[in-house]
């Protein structure tokens, strides 16, 4: 892959996790050839490369588009992760050193901190932050590679990530408390917290 097409391969999918564009939208190449000021060919080859990762959509003779919300596929995927980051748990919680433990906290408080006085546009990014970091606790970069590229397979858009407000805030309060899991080194009570968050459950 030339260096353009990785470039733009990032960006996009950059683009796409920030919720820039609308999910079932399609990507015109001549779109996004003005978007990021690149010809023809890093774009088709950008395009290519994440419609195989499965990060967007193809469809012959129609074209690449984003995932769309809500869809059957989309609960696949959250029970794929649900399986994977639970099984994690444990790792999780004998493998995080204070200085991640501490940082997971900073993250948590900036989630909450953006929840409550915005800008909500940097909700989603700082909500990945967070999980990244929690799940590279675990010291297994391919599981944490997994995981983004599942999350990918759904719409990135915040409306699509959280029911509503009081969801966003009750997120915000569950992050708090996968720390405090973690910390306490009680992997048991972690798995049934992140299996709660993925699939927003109420009491």
């Amino acid at each position: 892959m030339s260096e353009d097409a990785e470039k733009i391969t990032e960006r996009l999918a950059q683009d796409l996790r920030a919720g820039l564009f609308t999910p079932g939208s399609w990507l015109k190449q001549v779109d996004l050839q003005k978007r990021y000021g690149v010809g023809r060919a890093p774009v088709r080859k950008a395009l290519e490369t994440l419609a195989g990762r499965r990060l967007i959509r193809h469809e012959k003779n129609r074209g690449y588009s984003v995932h769309p919300a809500d869809t059957e596929e989309a609960d696949q995927v959250l029970d794929i992760r649900v399986a994977i980051e639970t099984g994690f748990a444990e790792a999780i919680c004998r493998n995080a050193a204070e200085a991640q433990v501490t940082e997971l906290g900073r993250l948590a408080a900036d989630f909450e901190r953006i929840a409550v006085n915005g800008p909500f546009h940097l909700l989603y990014d700082a909500n990945l932050a967070f999980h990244r970091e929690l799940l590279g606790c675990a010291r297994n970069p391919s599981m944490v590679a997994l995981v983004d590229d599942l999350r990918m397979r759904t719409s990135p858009a915040p409306a699509s990530q959280w029911l509503d407000r009081s969801r966003i805030e009750r997120s915000a309060r569950e992050h708090f408390d996968m720390v405090a899991a973690v910390r306490a080194r009680d992997g048991a009570a972690l798995a049934g917290l992140i299996r709660d968050h993925i699939l927003q459950r109420a009491d």
